[in-house]
Order: structure tokens, then C-alpha cells, then sequence
């Protein structure tokens, strides 16, 4: 990687880094996967009707509208650029079903601790990891998910990162039951190969997910999909109603 990359992607725990890049980007941008693509597996594991959701680091996405279309009733939405967020309120202000706030991950303090039934992350922890200090904040990032979350809420994290990165993140925190599934990368549109697992089958896990490469080689061409179900106690579970404006 070379040194304007390296720095580059250093800068993504930055807010001034997203202010600049979304005052520039007018479409809608979704990394890794679109809602289409992995709607079988929301589905499975998020029930559509009396859920609270939150997306962290939303962007500027079409995932969000895609679940509204869905069928689901509240999607919050956060992000750390006030640039984005304020794009994003005035494009689905007519959307009672949506809302958006600004608001660091890693200190969620405006959300009360177990509000939450489900908490989607598509490449937020992974930008994290990318800059400086990334070690602590992504802890601190993953005890503010599992405070907000319910008692057996739902973390969906969506990341490139294969087992052997991801799964110490998470056991260290002895507060999950994870399973994993995987999804082709996006391709070719109209390639009709046989996709390498169903994306709704989990892939059984061992210590350090090398289970993984005797069903699907070494370096699989994946998105990695962890389903992390909270099963140890961060706070009660209120409603958060009154915090989301």
C-alpha cells in the first residue's frame, strides 16, 4: 500500500476526512453490499415489525430506505459527519420511518443502555481499525453496541475481516454467541455462478475459524458477516424514544 493510501485510509476514524469526502459525493454509496443482497439474512435474524434498529456509520447509504421498503418500522441512523447527516434528514424528511443523528460510535451516550433490538454495521468498525488507536477504539465502539443493545439484541457486523481478525475483537468481550456467514463480494452484474454457500447457512466456527478454510479455501473472495447475539447484561433495557429527534 502505498504512502497517500496508507494515510488515506489512517484517516477514516476522522470526521474531517468524511465531512470532506460526502461534501463532495452526491449519490448514494453503499460499501460492501446492498440491501438486496443481504436481505435474507436480515430478515432471518431481525423480525420487521416492532423492531428498533440503529445503523451505525450510515454514510450516506440506500441500505436504511431499503429496509424501510421492507417492511421495517425504525431505522435510526448515526453518523459522525454533520455533512452527511444533515443530507440524509432533508432527503427522507417525508420518511417518518427513518432518522438520522449525529453521533461518534464510541460514545453513544445520548442512546440509554439496552434500547435497542438490533444494531447494523457495515464497514464502520473496520474504518476504525484502519486509523490510529485502533485497538481501543474499537473496543470502545463495541461496548457502546452491546450497551445500547437489548438483552439478546442482534449485532450484525458486515467486514472483509476474516475470522483470525474479527473473532478475538469479539470473544474478548465474553458477552456474545457469534455465529458466522459469508457473501461474495460483489461481481460482475449478470454472472450467473453458483454463489460459493447460502448466504442464510452459517458456517460452524472452531477457536479460531479455521473451520472456515476446509469449506471454503484459503482467502475465500468474501464479505465476512458476524451475528453476534448479547447474551451477558450491560444495563436494563429501556425504551429510547424520548433521545431520538
Amino acid at each position: 500500500m502505498g504512502t497517500t493510501a496508507m494515510a488515506t485510509t489512517q484517516a477514516y476514524g476522522e470526521p474531517w476526512y468524511w465531512d470532506k469526502r460526502y461534501s463532495g459525493e452526491w449519490g448514494p454509496f453503499d460499501w460492501y453490499q446492498k440491501y438486496p443482497s443481504l436481505a435474507p439474512l436480515v430478515n432471518l435474524y431481525i423480525p420487521r415489525h416492532r423492531t428498533k434498529v440503529l445503523v451505525v456509520g450510515c454514510g450516506n447509504s440506500a441500505f436504511s430506505e431499503g429496509m424501510v421498503e421492507d417492511g421495517y418500522e425504525e431505522v435510526i441512523n448515526i453518523d459522525v459527519s454533520s455533512v452527511v447527516i444533515e443530507a440524509m434528514r432533508k432527503k427522507y424528511s417525508d420518511c417518518p420511518q427513518l432518522k438520522y443523528m449525529k453521533m461518534d460510535v464510541r460514545d453513544m451516550h445520548a442512546f440509554q443502555s439496552g434500547c435497542f433490538d438490533a444494531v447494523l454495521d457495515k464497514g464502520t468498525l473496520d474504518s476504525l481499525l484502519c486509523g490510529s488507536n485502533s485497538r481501543q477504539n474499537a473496543a470502545k465502539m463495541l461496548e457502546e453496541v452491546a450497551r445500547v443493545l437489548k438483552d439478546r439484541g442482534i449485532y450484525i457486523l458486515i467486514t472483509y475481516g476474516a475470522p483470525s481478525y474479527r473473532l478475538h475483537l469479539l470473544r474478548d468481550m465474553n458477552i456474545w454467541t457469534i455465529k458466522l456467514h459469508v457473501i461474495e463480494k460483489l461481481v460482475v452484474e449478470g454472472k450467473s455462478d453458483k454463489p460459493l454457500r447460502k448466504l442464510t447457512d452459517p458456517i460452524p466456527l472452531d477457536n479460531n475459524g479455521s473451520s472456515m478454510e476446509d469449506l471454503l479455501g484459503k482467502n475465500p473472495d468474501v464479505h465476512y458477516i458476524y451475528v453476534c447475539t448479547k447474551v451477558g447484561s450491560t444495563g436494563s433495557s429501556q425504551s429510547c424514544e424520548s433521545e431520538v429527534v
